[in-house]
């Protein structure tokens, strides 16, 4: 027996595995990033910077744009993305709108959303139950994508709103005809009042130009294992 079984016939015996880094779905999605020479990640929802993070952990080494309202988040994203001359920070939110609005805070601040939140989410993560309330700013990503981007840019825009990924898509109509990739986070149960569905989102997109190219693992119920969320990573048709 060599090391490695060794070792893994070790970790096994501990409840532990090795497994390969990145896993294959973000294998996948960095090959269609490199594919479609991506240059510019628009991240909304960004956070304290986690999604953005992980993603210089990978390889990407180009333009990001972190969108976070939540203060107390952003404040930890501003401090992470001061040391990456490629890493832009912008206080609000984006929507289907130009408005003042209150968004909910989460117990776990991850889980904030300007929807309500059922009970189906608390029941799965109580921590996640909403604690508080903040107004924030929020933009329509057509009236500042000219600020962002310019023609010679390959653009993947990145959505984690909590049940707000429609209205955010709405707020960039034409925007979406000059990006190549999108990522969103979409329910396969109902989390948020009002939030669109995994498979009506799917089609919805399809509608606005964009087909599946692959879904990652998300959110689950730590009790059941049933999964309540995935990531969908779709390409320009």
């Amino acid at each position: 027996m060599n090391l490695k079984e060794l070792i893994n016939n070790f970790l096994k015996s501990n409840g532990a595995i090795v497994k390969r880094y990145p896993e294959t779905d973000v294998v996948r999605r960095m090959k269609l990033i490199r594919e479609k020479k991506i240059n510019v990640i628009i991240d909304v929802g960004a956070n304290s910077g986690q999604y953005a993070s992980l993603m210089r952990d990978y390889g990407y080494k180009e333009t990001i744009i972190s969108f976070e309202p939540l203060l107390d988040a952003y404040n930890k994203l501003k401090k992470l993305a001061n040391n990456d001359l490629l890493w832009e920070t912008r206080n609000y939110a984006l929507g289907n709108k130009n408005e003042r609005a209150f968004i909910n805070i989460s117990g776990n601040s991850y889980s904030s959303s300007i929807l309500d939140m059922l009970d189906a989410h608390v029941e799965s993560e109580p921590q996640s139950k909403y604690i508080g309330q903040q107004e924030i700013g929020i933009k329509r990503l057509d009236e500042i994508f000219e600020e962002l981007c310019n023609v010679s840019n390959n653009i993947m825009l990145k959505i984690d709103v909590q049940g707000f990924e429609k209205e955010v898509l709405q707020g960039a109509s034409n925007s979406l005809k000059s990006i190549d990739v999108v990522q969103l986070e979409m329910s396969i149960v109902p989390l948020y009042k009002d939030e669109m569905l995994f498979c009506e989102m799917i089609k919805y997109l399809k509608d606005l130009g964009f087909e599946l190219f692959s879904l990652e693992n998300g959110y689950f119920n730590s009790t059941t294992g049933q999964l309540l969320q995935v990531d969908g990573v779709f390409r320009r048709i």
